[in-house]
This record gives structure tokens, sequence and C-alpha cells, in this order.
């Protein structure tokens, strides 16, 4: 039957039901394992495979819709991308959070944890050691996705591949320095308000540079494999966005639970 009009009527899927089930396994293992109960960390491990594994024959569909079957016309593109721009407010939201929560314990610290910020007996991080060389890593990898985009644009595809690898490889760096940085933290997540929303605010953080590490190295296969066009890298685009929010989201953790919160 033929289409009468340029959008993609997507056909039933059960990937996103069951990655909803998968996010709530992965959450799950990873509560219990942070208060050590048994076989917390076999259900992280679980949830973290299905939502790998969901992840991608969810993006083989999507791939072969919008590469092989051409259903992203224009139209479909530009919902996509309206689409990615609002998930990134949502994600805006979602930190909002943490932030509020954090000046919400400093602004106006109680009695509880000594009426001074950061905590007694808090050992805050060198704000000039690992943290400023991970925000001048991410700022570098900000730029460095930024020429690989323009450069596809402008059809230079050698110059493009070179932006998403260094690209990649400074996402590795930075989440090698974090890991490090979290093996030598001189508190943990449970010692008092400071240390739960540092935790929560970085690990999250870092949590979302894997998730973009991902997204662009997939873009980075698929441009391997011709699957992008000066017309036609919706993906790269929206891998390219979702990882200027990361860097943005970096930098105001940088100044406020780095920089400010241990003055």
């Amino acid at each position: 039957m033929k289409q009468l009009h340029p959008f993609h009527l997507v056909t039933p899927s059960p990937w996103p039901i069951l990655s909803a089930f998968s996010a709530l396994i992965l959450m799950t293992g990873a509560t219990l394992y942070m208060h050590s109960y048994q076989n917390g960390l076999f259900i992280l491990l679980l949830g973290l495979f299905s939502v790998v594994s969901l992840m991608i024959v969810w993006w083989r569909d999507v791939i072969r819709e919008a590469t092989f079957e051409g259903k992203h016309t224009e139209e479909v593109e530009i919902g996509l991308k309206a689409g990615m721009v609002f998930f990134i407010i949502s994600e805006i939201m979602f930190f909002s959070a943490f932030f509020w929560a954090f000046f919400h314990s400093s602004l106006a610290p109680t009695i509880w944890i000594g009426a001074i910020w950061p905590p007694a007996a808090i050992i805050t991080f060198n704000t000039w050691q690992i943290p400023f060389l991970n925000t001048a890593i991410l700022l570098l990898s900000g730029a460095a996705i930024t020429y690989a985009h323009n450069s596809l644009i402008e059809d230079d595809f050698m110059v493009t591949a070179e932006g998403l690898v260094y690209t990649l490889s400074c996402a590795v760096f930075f989440m090698a320095l974090q890991f490090y940085e979290y093996r030598n933290a001189p508190f943990n997540i449970s010692d008092s308000v400071y240390a739960s929303t540092f935790f929560m605010a970085t690990g999250f953080h870092g949590a979302h540079v894997f998730i973009g590490t991902i997204f662009i190295f997939v873009c980075f296969l698929r441009f391997l494999k011709n699957h992008f066009t000066v017309d036609h890298h919706a993906g790269l685009e929206a891998a390219a966005w979702y990882w200027h929010f990361v860097d943005v989201v970096w930098l105001f953790l940088f100044t406020v639970v780095y920089f400010w919160g241990s003055l």
C-alpha cells in the first residue's frame, strides 16, 4: 500500500517495555549492591547485561529503518531532533534536583553537620588537580566532536573520523580519571550529606559520560560503514548535542561542587 505522507509509523516493538523492565532491574541491583545485600552484584550485572543487549537490538532496528529502509525522511528527522531537544531538557531537570539538594544543604548547614560547609571531618578534593584536568579533557572532547560534525558537513570524512577518535579517547580518559578519583576518595557516599550529594551528582554525570561514549562509538561505527552523508546524519548530530549537554553539566559541577563547595 502506497504511503501518502512523509512520516514514519513505527511498527509494534517489544524493546521499549523490555528496556523499562531492564532499567528497573539495573536500578534495583545497584541499590541492593550499594547497601551490601546478598546477590546485589549479580542483579546489578544482570540488569546491565539486559540494558546493553536491548540497546544493541533497538539501535539495530533504528539503523535499519534510517539507513536501509529510508524511513527517516526530512520531516521525520525534524521530529527526531525535536525529541532529542526535549530529552536533553528533561535531563537538565534531572540534574537540577541534585544541584537543589546541594544548595539546600550548603547555604544553610544544620547543626547536625556542625553548622559549617563542608561538614566537619570532610576532606574535600583539590579542585585544581583531577577535577580541573577532567574539565580540560571534556572541553577538548566537546571541541573535537564539534570539529568532527562540521567536517562531515563539509564532506571531509578523514577529519570527521579523527575528530570522533579524539572525542572517544578523551571520554575514556575522563572516565579513567574519575574512577581513580573515586577509588582514592577520602570519604564515601554515607559520610554526611556532602558526600551523598557529591557522589550522586558526579556519579550520575559519569553515567551520562558512559552513555554518551557508547552513543558516539555507535556513530563512529556507522560512519565507518558510510551510514552518514552530508545531508543525512541526524544520529551523529544528536550525539554531539548530548555530548555538549554533558560538557555543560560538568562545568556547573566543577564550579559548584568542586570549587565553591570546597571553599
